[in-house]
């Protein structure tokens, strides 16, 4: 490690890195670990810009020169105000949104091959813009169920939409640029211990200190121990 060197790990709205931060820091002490929140649509900007060493990010994007970790898939859900009729259900499915407007946002990483509800007045710029409108009632929003907690306010609420598109989390980072200390976070992401035989880390195993051998010995040809005579010795 070079002085001075730090690793830049960004990741998108919705993303909580602070489990695997906290590994890198107990694994990692002396190399700085700088977190950058970065908006979807601009995450893989920022990585092939060099603005980061790797990010979290929301599939689907533009993987070229981009390496590509799938993680998780996130529920969908509907964000509704308490009182709306959808907060009576469990969950929901898109069809129950028929005739309802439905907010997108610009900023929505969800791929939608069909666009639910009705289509609102606007499309506001960002997901907590469009949590605003839904507050004002005027209109829902469908959203990874990690946005709808990151913008949550007391008057909403959300369900389940169990059979809407899903949005999937990944590690993505540089093919060019995959380094070291890129190949240290990606086995504290995949989970290997302090102790893999994959981690770059891990120490060889010590080499055994060879056996000392004790030289028995000699025997003389009527089975007793030979004994060696020390200078000035008499024979009886």
């Amino acid at each position: 490690m070079t002085d001075g060197e730090t690793f830049r790990l960004a990741y998108v709205p919705g993303v909580t890195p602070a489990k695997w931060a906290g590994i890198w820091t107990e694994r990692l002490p002396d190399v700085p670990l700088a977190l950058v929140t970065v908006p979807a649509a601009e995450a893989v900007d920022l990585l092939r810009g060099g603005g980061a060493d790797a990010a979290f990010v929301r599939l689907p994007i533009d993987r070229d020169a981009l390496s590509v970790i799938p993680l998780y898939v996130e529920t969908t859900v509907v964000v509704v105000p308490k009182d709306h009729a959808v907060a009576a259900a469990d969950e929901i499915v898109l069809a129950d949104l028929a005739d309802e407007e439905v907010l997108r946002p610009q900023d929505d990483t969800i791929e939608w091959p069909l666009r639910p509800g009705l289509p609102a007045f606007t499309d506001p710029a960002t997901t907590a813009e469009a949590v605003e409108l839904v507050a004002s009632g005027a209109g829902l929003l469908v959203v990874p169920q990690s946005l709808a907690r990151l913008h949550h306010r007391k008057d909403l609420t959300y369900r389940p939409v169990t059979d809407a598109p899903q949005s999937q989390v990944a590690l993505a980072w540089p093919t060019d640029a995959t380094t070291d200390l890129v190949e240290d976070f990606i086995g504290i992401v995949r989970g290997r211990t302090v102790n893999s035989t994959r981690g770059r880390n891990t120490p060889p195993p010590a080499e055994k200190p060879a056996r000392r051998q004790t030289q028995k010995p000699a025997r003389s040809s009527s089975g007793r121990r030979a004994t060696r005579r020390g200078k000035g010795h008499r024979p009886r």
